[in-house]
């Protein structure tokens, strides 16, 4: 019944538009309760194909790259659909945010970055629309995949145990992935790889750079990314081509690797060595005075004046901050704020701290918690190499772990759909 239900809604929706022969109005594919029509398919692949020009590659053949595109659309429209059925709604104020956000990111005004999408060929509401998809599938992968990943302990330390072992050699790598659906047939395996074999003979005899063919033909989450996976260790890399990494000289790209769920084309971009990582830390204590009603700017600001003077004068600053200070955190410990690394303490009171040498104190000066009075104690530069190994090993099992589970989880939801094609029709 559900096929034919949405075949009826296929039907009425071409019935409603222009002629079948209208590529316009063409319908390419049923997905679910959805379709997807030739212009949307056009318009897809005509933005790849001016990303492989800029590039100074050769887009490919129209059949080949609509095959692809029309793949993505797909994935993208099942996407939707399960946020939509998960009520994963972006509102205006949420996407008004992100688009200001982004046009920060690139040091533009909205004004500026409406102009440069506009000098692009993007009119503006179209990039609104794309980016509010984008938001609504990473809700939708972020509440069903990622935050069902766990890194444990015991998986760091394993990786930590291997990472000694490789003298701290990081590898910066890049893939391309041509998938086969879970449980392919032989044609279908044989389909991928023949894929998989045109895209290493384009990148290796120098048709078009393996970042521009990633992105418009690598059916990875990181195809976006020009394939690159970042930075990692040789025990978190992906493991169908763990082994082969180390193997490789920077620049060089590999032969088609078959794994699991498809084949791989990988290139090593650059290799690094672990070095040793510092930081200076600061010790200081604090006295704080909140404003409110009854305490203004210049009552507080006049507190903190009459506070020096007593400190000046020989009392402790550790037992006026007992006695004055409203931090609760640190007011017990004598205004105590422990050593503290650069960026853990907000913008206006890290200025002033930094500015001070060991045993000076501050001149009263405000934040957005009231106003403050800071000693600086101590100074010192601590080794924290391996504090951030484990971070970056912790960072790397989960962005691995995840991009295993949704690549698993895309599949089933490609399995799982209806989904009819019109290409050909």
């Amino acid at each position: 019944m559900k096929a034919v239900f949405q075949t009826l809604i296929a039907l009425l929706l071409l019935a409603a538009g222009a002629a079948w022969g209208d590529v316009l109005d063409r319908i390419v594919a049923v997905v679910e309760q959805d379709v997807i029509l030739a212009s949307e398919l056009e318009e897809e692949a005509e933005s790849i194909r001016q990303e492989l020009r800029r590039r100074g590659a050769a887009p490919p053949s129209d059949d080949e790259l609509h095959r692809h595109v029309l793949e993505r659309l797909i994935i993208q429209r099942i996407q939707l659909a399960r946020a939509e059925r998960a009520g994963l709604r972006v509102d205006d104020a949420t996407l008004d945010a992100t688009v200001n956000r982004i046009a920060a990111q690139n040091n533009m005004t909205l004004s500026q970055l409406h102009d440069a999408l506009a000098r692009d060929g993007i009119e503006f509401s179209r990039f609104r629309e794309e980016l509010r998809q984008e938001i609504a599938i990473n809700r939708l992968q972020q509440a069903r995949v990622e935050s069902q990943v766990e890194v444990t302990p015991r998986e760091i330390e394993e990786a930590l145990e291997t990472a000694a072992t490789d003298d701290g050699v990081e590898y910066h790598v890049a893939h391309i992935q041509v998938s086969t659906p879970e449980g392919a047939s032989a044609a279908e395996i044989r389909e991928a790889r023949q894929r998989a074999t045109e895209l290493h003979r384009r990148v290796t005899q120098n048709e078009a750079d393996f970042e521009a063919i990633a992105a418009a033909f690598s059916d990875a989450r990181t195809a976006t990314d020009g394939g690159s996976l970042g930075w990692r260790l040789p025990g978190q890399l992906p493991s169908a081509f763990a082994e082969l990494v180390p193997e490789l000289q920077p620049g060089e790209i590999s032969d088609v690797i078959q794994a699991a769920t498809g084949f791989h084309i990988v290139k090593l971009l650059d290799t690094r060595r672990e070095g040793i990582e510092t930081v200076e830390e600061t010790r200081a204590r604090h006295i704080l005075v909140r404003t409110d009603d009854q305490m203004g700017d210049e009552d507080a600001q006049g507190l903190l004046v009459e506070l020096l003077k007593r400190i000046e004068a020989g009392e402790a600053f550790a037992d006026l901050a007992r006695e004055h200070s409203q931090d609760p955190g640190s007011a017990p410990d004598g205004g105590d704020l422990g050593w503290t690394a650069p960026g853990l303490l907000v913008p206006a009171f890290q200025e002033v701290m930094d500015g001070l040498e060991p045993d000076e104190i501050s001149e009263p000066f405000p934040t957005q918690f009231g106003w403050h009075i800071v000693q600086v104690e101590d100074r010192r530069v601590r080794d924290i190499t391996d504090e951030r190994r484990r971070e970056r090993i912790a960072e790397q099992i989960y962005q691995r772990k995840s991009q295993e589970a949704l690549e698993q989880w895309l599949r089933r939801l490609r399995e799982e759909a209806y989904v009819e094609y019109r290409l050909e029709g």
